[in-house]
């Protein structure tokens, strides 16, 4: 394939992200963050997030499956306890759910 043909492809995909980029922005100024429609998919999102936390400690697959239930019981309660000791910060309550599950894993299976 030529280096022609090639450029043409990037340059293609990157007008057709531009686009739907641009879709977006005409179209976000309508949209009411605080609607029944947002308030849905916020709810829907957090039902899949608990949904896969819940299977997470209940039936884990591939390698957590080796760790006990009740590290996976512990680190979830230090995320939880990190998530609001921090103001409800996302990233702090996701580092400590992970690196708590991953020292405990660590000396459970070692």
């Amino acid at each position: 394939m030529p280096v022609e043909a090639l450029w043409l492809i990037v340059l293609g995909c990157g007008a057709a992200t531009f686009v739907w980029r641009g879709l977006g922005v005409a179209v976000v100024r309508r949209i009411d963050p605080n609607g029944p429609v947002f308030q849905w998919v916020t709810c829907v999102s957090y039902a899949m997030l608990a949904g896969l936390i819940f299977r997470m400690i209940l039936l884990p697959e591939s390698d957590l499956a080796a760790v006990p239930p009740w590290a996976r019981v512990v680190a979830v309660a230090i995320a939880f306890a990190a998530y609001f000791v921090t103001g409800k910060r996302l990233v702090a309550g996701v580092l400590a759910g992970g690196l708590s599950l991953s020292l405990l894993a660590a000396f459970w299976i070692s």
